[in-house]
């Protein structure tokens, strides 16, 4: 065997050096040794093996790509654009989420001039949280074709990472900045697609709200109760707020997985006389809990058959002649089925109650109970003023929950109870003020007048009303909602 040992190899003539002819095999390097091409040399012939020379520096601004290369974009500040090179067949550019912050702060793909994306000379627009993508440059008709694309974002988090679905439902960032907010409108998945090794961090917070019962329809009709309302914040227990007693001690443990959430509809107000009611608010379903969807407002239909439906939060008696029994016309219970803490309060009675009656007959006022809310029962109707019950005050929460619920003050509130109906019959009738409604979306009542609904996404319940001279529907019941709170960063 021949060996030849030099320092260097350098051309003898022209501007190429050859190693190896015809049919030889050429073997540059051995075991343990690195072959490498110098300082500002390339290669060609060679090829590509569909990878690229990752570049390890963030970028964080619009910057232009190079062929060969893959980049890290760093949205967390702003959303930018990385601008694809001119294409040429083969030509290869990877992409790839840094901070995870795509789905907040998106990364848009510009081609060169008329190049197209997929076949289509557009922008291209990456906002998936971890995502990670590779071009490669086809021909003229696709152009930049994606041959790679990783949603996994496989990170170790020291926070939950999670994402939502459904049409309206949406995650944004607390005003405090350390918190995301998953707001839910409407039905979807709350999906936790990583949790932290620190159990502390995987706690969630929630607003759990049902749909408000309808207020009553036809005659002396009650108001709705509020949707059921859970709740807990562990992290706002120093603060003081009109909602906290309603507070869970703690919140829900997270773990990996899909959390399916329903959120109830308010309840339909009825215009018939008669045996047919409004109806009562439907639940909603979150994290494993249930919030009970709140009682219908009752409508007069005679001595035993006046009590408000049960509910998160009762609905309110029917009125009814003076000098009818009290016992008649009654609340409906709330916090049925009954939790810790309550999910509401019972409406308020009807008929007769407050001071002793002035007697019947043409001219007597009617006066019907307002809906419970999750903080206070439902009013009771009284006589002597001619006054519908008035809807129980919801639950005011801060701010740290969003803006969602109806606002006072520093606080938002949810879940009132709807007012109840107030009216006279007869020429010498005096006045008659129906009951308002609960601050927290309660209706207010009305007294010749279809009922005021409850605030959708308040869980509300509706205002009672009386059908003469009629028809005339109760209010419609608020639908729910859901807020998951939960902690990104410090």
């Amino acid at each position: 065997m021949s060996k030849i040992e030099v320092d260097a190899i350098d051309k003898q003539s022209g501007s190429t050096v050859t190693i190896g002819g015809s049919g030889t095999n050429v073997v540059l390097g051995t075991c343990g040794q690195t072959v490498s091409l110098g300082t500002g040399a390339t290669q060609t012939g060679f090829g590509r093996t569909g990878t690229v020379d990752w570049n390890t520096t963030p970028k964080t601004a619009t910057f232009t790509a190079v062929s060969g290369d893959g980049f890290f974009a760093n949205t967390s500040g702003s959303a930018f654009n990385m601008n694809l090179p001119a294409g040429s067949a083969g030509a290869i550019v990877s992409v790839a989420d840094y901070a995870g912050t795509w789905q907040t702060n998106n990364l848009t793909v510009v081609p060169n001039g008329t190049d197209k994306i997929g076949g289509t000379n557009a922008n291209a627009l990456l906002k998936t949280e971890g995502q990670s993508v590779t071009f490669i440059f086809v021909d003229s008709t696709q152009g930049w074709v994606n041959v790679q694309d990783s949603t996994s974002n496989v990170r170790a988090a020291n926070f939950i990472c999670a994402s939502v679905s459904g049409s309206g439902n949406a995650i944004t960032t607390a005003g405090c900045g350390n918190y995301k907010l998953a707001t839910f409108t409407g039905p979807g998945n709350f999906t936790v697609n990583c949790i932290s090794s620190t159990p502390a961090n995987n706690e969630l917070e929630y607003i759990i709200v049902a749909g408000g019962g309808a207020g009553g329809g036809a005659y002396i009709a009650g108001g709705g109760g509020a949707g059921g309302f859970r709740f807990a914040s562990p992290s706002l227990a120093p603060a003081t707020y009109p909602g906290k007693p309603l507070a869970a001690p703690a919140g829900i443990t997270a773990a990996a997985q899909v959390y399916p959430i329903s959120v109830g509809g308010g309840g339909t107000g009825n215009a018939a006389a008669g045996g047919t009611d409004s109806t009562r608010g439907i639940s909603t379903t979150a994290l494993g809990l249930t919030a009970t969807g709140g009682g219908a407002g009752k409508q007069d239909q005679g001595p035993g058959n006046n009590t408000g439906q049960p509910g998160g939060s009762g609905g309110g008696g029917a009125g009814g002649a003076p000098g009818d029994a009290t016992s008649a016309y009654v609340k409906g219970s709330g916090n049925t089925p009954p939790v810790s803490p309550s999910q509401g309060n019972d409406g308020g009675n009807g008929g007769a109650q407050g001071s002793p009656a002035p007697g019947s007959g043409p001219g007597s006022p009617y006066v019907a109970g307002g809906g419970g809310g999750a903080m206070a029962a439902g009013g009771c109707g009284t006589r002597p003023n001619s006054t519908g019950g008035a809807g129980g005050v919801g639950a005011g929460i801060p701010t740290a929950f969003g803006a969602n619920g109806q606002p006072s003050g520093d606080f938002r509130y949810y879940a009132g109870g709807g007012g109840g109906n107030a009216s006279t019959c007869g020429p010498s009738a005096g006045p008659a003020t129906s009951g308002p409604g609960g601050l927290g979306g309660g209706g207010d009542g009305q007294p010749n007048a279809a009922g005021t609904a409850g605030t959708a996404n308040t869980g509300g319940g509706g205002g009672g009303t009386d059908s003469r001279p009629g028809p005339n529907a109760g209010g419609a019941g608020g639908k729910g909602i859901v807020i998951i709170r939960y902690k990104f960063q410090n």
